[in-house]
């Protein structure tokens, strides 16, 4: 099977960690090469952001990386990629004019709108997974939300004109339902993690004899990390290391994010005990989570949540905000803590409990490795987003061997 990709602004060449790349750049490269790897062709179509970039990079075997000119080559955030969609639906003409895949699975709402704009004239099957919804970013983050005006709008035909949408999680199922998506039309897909690569076995970060805390990802407001850093003053003794942020080089001074942060840790009076990493290279991340009591995330909310992921892969307990996704990866009590969001209170007395039991701690983290092993492996989310497009290559043939048989009876 060839199968297109398309990934507007997180390509899978792009290290998660600044404003606008995340955890949806690590799921597209993951199941592309997970794809490639059961045996099918992957063409990963994505914005070109940087002048220098060639028309396509082999990412691995059976995995290619297609840059198309879409407004300015260099990284502009991705509210401002919407003006550009047009040019991005005509190189993708181009591209399956020339070398059709057999269905389309588009990343991110802007994706797919490009895509059902490529795919409309060749009548190409498109898949749809949204990462995020507009609503639900509105709700959260009112006036802050920075989204284009139509983006409600579009998501809603969106839904309605795409073949399948895989939803990451159950909250997102539910979500969807609210803008009225019929439920035939949804299949419920969660993102996985590399379980060789995050492992409870391996190298740890040195550490010393504190309790150590973990919070790692984009450092915007809504991931929750000043939360940490305030609750961590009823956290006697331990310390936080945050990961995320600047990259080594770049200036702190750039990023008002880092200096809000750390206006929010002297503010509280823990500024000597909360460590800023910057950016992680993604190769670090197991280290890092490996040498943690816990990982805290605590987004005000979150389509699914990467994090939690990787850190119960590694045997380390996690205590997460209870929205999205987490709700469907942490167990209460059984892999971790879920707490409200945004209740600092609430988050310090969760950090008290746990890092006062070791043996709760320990219990928490090996059975959030049981849980990635039996349900987040990604074989298992290859297997389930192949019999996904299975399913709609059969309801298109269906249609068409239905269509005919009418034809031939009149």
């Amino acid at each position: 099977m060839h199968i297109a990709m398309v990934s507007e602004h997180a390509s899978p060449l792009a290290a998660p960690g600044g404003p606008d790349a995340g955890g949806q750049n690590v799921h597209v490269r993951a199941l592309a090469l997970g794809l490639a790897a059961a045996g099918h062709r992957v063409t990963v179509h994505t914005r070109r952001d940087d002048p220098d970039l060639p028309d396509a990079v082999d990412m691995a075997d059976g995995v290619r990386v297609r840059h198309h000119t879409a407004g300015p080559t260099a990284r502009i955030p991705k509210d401002r990629i919407l003006a550009h969609v047009p040019a991005l639906a005509r190189g993708l003409e181009r591209a399956w004019r020339a070398d059709p895949p057999d269905i389309v699975h588009a990343h991110f709402w802007m994706s797919g709108l490009a895509a059902l704009g490529a795919a409309r004239d060749r009548r190409l099957p498109v898949v749809q997974t949204f990462h995020a919804l507009g609503h639900v970013k509105r709700r959260h983050q009112g006036e802050q939300d920075t989204s284009p005006p139509g983006r409600l709008a579009a998501e809603r035909d969106i839904a309605h004109r795409v073949d399948r949408v895989v939803a990451t999680c159950e909250d997102e199922l539910f979500e969807l339902r609210r803008i009225g998506t019929p439920r035939r039309a949804v299949a419920v897909v969660p993102c996985g993690v590399d379980t060789d690569a995050f492992s409870p076995l391996g190298p740890a970060m040195a550490r010393g004899d504190r309790p150590r805390l973990v919070a790692l990802g984009r450092l915007v407001p809504r991931k929750g990390v000043q939360d940490v850093i305030t609750a961590l003053a009823g956290v006697p003794d331990a310390e936080l290391l945050v990961g995320g942020g600047p990259a080594a080089g770049d200036d702190p001074s750039d990023d008002p994010d880092l200096l809000r942060l750390h206006r929010v840790a002297r503010a509280a009076g823990v500024a000597d005990r909360v460590r800023f990493l910057g950016a992680v290279a993604r190769d670090d991340v197991p280290a890092l989570m490996r040498s943690a009591d816990a990982a805290v995330c605590v987004p005000w909310y979150e389509p699914f949540g990467m994090v939690p992921l990787e850190a119960m892969a590694c045997a380390t307990a996690v205590v997460a905000s209870a929205v999205g996704g987490m709700k469907d990866t942490v167990v209460d009590r059984v892999t971790g803590l879920l707490v409200p969001p945004r209740d600092p209170d609430a988050l310090a007395r969760a950090l008290r409990d746990l890092l006062a039991d070791r043996a709760t701690t320990t219990a928490y983290g090996a059975a959030g490795r049981d849980r990635v092993l039996a349900r987040y492996t990604w074989p298992r989310i290859t297997a389930a987003t192949e019999a996904v497009y299975q399913q709609v290559l059969d309801d298109r043939r269906s249609a068409a061997d239905s269509t005919h048989t009418v034809r031939e009876a009149g």
